[in-house]
């Protein structure tokens, strides 16, 4: 499979993908990278240059910078009424106007500002890592890292958006009750059809010596 980009003087250059090849989907939670993973996945190549994909096949500028690294802890109850908690590491990419480098930073450079951050914050490994970027083109949003490809001196990860879930389905409950006390959100209950069991003819009456 061959991957199309743009390179520093935004000419075609083709990257063959010869390492794995690209899930255009979006992201459940439950699938995502967690932190610890993250990093491990960087530190096996911190000679490549890293890269990141987004929206099937548009790249972020070479020129970005990692602005910050942020750690959220998230508190929700869901339409069920299920309390849920996890922790969010959320990596934000920045294109600044004046593009200022033709090549992006090295994977080496990334770990090291990773490393300024964990001697400040101490970041949750088990936390979910998401990718938080945009640009004049493409609204800001926090994107997951679905896959890490690597090519021809890159490491690319390639990102894919969060999809809309409702947790208590997905646990095989429901999202509590309309106004009528029904499921809002449950699947169709199938209907049951009541057959009548009375038979045609005389009816055994108590007294009757019929039985």
């Amino acid at each position: 499979m061959l991957l199309k980009k743009l390179d520093s003087n935004h000419r075609n250059i083709t990257i063959p993908l010869t390492d794995t090849t690209i899930k255009l989907k979006t992201m459940n939670r439950s699938d995502a990278i967690n932190w610890q993973t993250f990093k491990n996945k960087l530190e096996q190549h911190p000679d490549l240059i890293l890269q990141f994909q987004y929206s099937g096949n548009s790249w972020v500028d070479a020129s970005y910078h990692i602005t910050e690294i942020k750690q959220a802890a998230i508190v929700s109850v869901d339409c069920g009424g299920v309390m849920n908690s996890w922790t969010e590491i959320i990596m934000q990419l920045w294109e600044p106007q004046e593009k200022d480098q033709e090549r992006a930073m090295n994977v080496h450079k990334a770990l090291s500002i990773i490393k300024l951050v964990e001697n400040s914050m101490l970041l949750n490994p088990a936390g979910t890592v998401k990718i938080e970027f945009g640009n004049t083109q493409f609204d800001t949003r926090q994107l997951f890292p679905n896959d890490f490809i690597i090519s021809e001196g890159n490491l690319i990860i390639d990102l894919r958006p969060d999809m809309v879930q409702c947790k208590a389905i997905n646990r095989g409950g429901s999202c509590g009750t309309t106004v009528t006390g029904e499921e809002c959100c449950a699947p169709e209950k199938p209907k049951v059809q009541l057959i009548n069991l009375a038979v045609s003819g005389d009816v055994c009456t108590p007294g009757s010596g019929c039985c």
